[in-house]
């Protein structure tokens, strides 16, 4: 079991969808947590809470915020002003006071523009077919900037697999940037300089330097800006939990290239953090759905069209994220999650209610691969860093088909997962909203 005072990493082991938000909800209404930290990602985001009648995709405010619990975004997060605006006035419009009250945003994070949006969409639109599944909102971008302008590319250059269009003279927009005016506007007609000859072939623009550090500087005014020592004044208040975005399987160095994200998913930036701050490691509780999901593009070897049958209100297609897809419950790529991030201590299991549902298509357990190589039940876990060997898992999986036998019913299902992953089972959900999750 979870101790009380032990603070718990949130992990999806899979593509992502796999009910962060609810899970760190649930958390959070025991009462005895001071706060939820987001560690990776940004506003590409969306993690569903539903309570009491009341709905909310929370993007980058945590999800204990309906549960009344204040939001740490760390140095791992990136932070999109805009967005999190808006977020706000919704949160407002749902009853919660003075949302914006409620958050802390590191001084060493990184700014998201609307001319990285415009970048990531540009770039997005010249793969046409060749997609790798961007949800379009300038995370990979904000990201890509921040080593191109480190590592002073050239004009032409290719940083990691995107080619700078101008050379780097500048550095990356932080949020203690935004603090000073003079570094803000220098700041801002760096980037808006460095990505000038991509944006003039592209659909895609973007506001000017006037008008983003005017925004930027009314961010910094409206937020707290984390102190030193702020993550163990946290802790010193009751327990932490720690909210990651998108799935393992998508993670920028563990998942399936080049269908990721530029973001570790995994629970390492967390544990970090708590390392920083002297205190102890965090218990990894990691999340799956009872079948698999995805967006977009990548290799899915369990689908099955069938199970688009499921209603899913929270999720479709976007226009750059691409479609929902759905396939059976995938043992083989759990597996290889777990192996991945070094192990779990316990599960969240989410949709159990699909298994139980005779109105449904019958969901499988896939224990195994079948593949050019033969039959398979384990991916390998390759070297960090590794972008090869990911790619080789890419295409195995694309070649893959999985077989399996038919899940009888939910405790089928969880006792499946407990023996397959080597953890317990520690929260169950038979539904979407609060009140559908118990302790297992």
């Amino acid at each position: 079991m979870i101790s009380d005072d032990q603070s718990v990493i949130v992990v999806g082991l899979g593509f992502g969808d796999e009910a962060k938000g609810a899970t760190v909800d649930f958390l959070c209404s025991a009462g005895n947590v001071a706060g939820v930290v987001r560690f990776n990602g940004g506003a590409q985001a969306a993690h569903n809470v539903v309570v009491d009648g009341r709905h909310h995709t929370f993007r980058q405010f945590g999800s204990g915020t309906l549960a009344g619990v204040p939001t740490l975004l760390s140095r791992f997060a990136l932070v999109e002003p805009i967005g999190l605006a808006g977020e706000a006035e919704e949160l407002a419009a749902l009853g919660v006071p003075d949302p914006l009250s409620l958050i802390t945003v590191d001084p060493d994070a990184l700014i998201t523009t609307p001319v990285h949006v415009a970048a990531n969409r540009t770039r997005e639109d010249a793969r046409g077919a060749g997609r790798h599944g961007s949800t379009g909102l300038g995370i990979g971008e904000t990201v890509w900037y921040d080593l191109a302008t480190t590592r002073r590319a050239q004009a032409g250059e290719r940083v990691e697999n995107l080619v700078a269009p101008a050379t780097a003279t500048g550095r990356a927009l932080r949020v203690r940037d935004c603090l000073d005016p003079v570094t803000l506007h220098r700041r801002l007609d760096e980037l808006v300089r460095f990505y000038e000859p991509l944006l003039a072939g592209g659909a895609h623009g973007h506001d000017g330097v006037e008008a983003m550090a005017d925004l930027l500087t009314a961010f910094v005014g409206a937020v707290r800006i984390a102190p030193a020592g702020h993550l163990n004044e946290l802790a010193s208040r009751g327990r932490l939990v720690f909210e990651g975005a998108q799935g393992v399987l998508l993670d920028e160095w563990r998942g399936f290239h080049p269908h990721t994200t530029w973001s570790t998913t995994t629970p390492a930036n967390a544990q970090a953090l708590l390392a920083e701050a002297g205190l102890p490691r965090g218990y990894v509780l990691g999340l799956t759905r009872a079948y698999t999901t995805r967006h977009g593009a990548g290799p899915l070897p369990t689908e099955d069209p069938a199970l688009l049958a499921v209603d899913e209100p929270f999720n479709g297609s976007g226009i750059y994220q691409g479609g929902w897809r759905a396939g059976h419950l995938d043992l083989v790529a759990l597996r290889y999650a777990v192996e991945a991030i070094g192990g779990v201590d316990g599960l969240a299991v989410s949709h159990l209610d699909v298994v139980d549902d005779p109105g449904t298509p019958a969901v499988r357990a896939v224990g195994a691969y079948e593949t050019p190589r033969g039959l398979i039940d384990r991916l390998p876990v390759g070297a960090f860093g590794d972008l090869a060997h990911q790619q080789e898992l890419t295409d195995l999986m694309h070649r893959a088909s999985g077989t399996g036998r038919e899940l009888r019913d939910s405790r089928d299902a969880v006792v499946t997962l407990e023996r397959a992953l080597g953890a317990p089972a520690q929260v169950l959900a038979f539904g979407p909203a609060r009140a559908d999750r118990k302790v297992a």
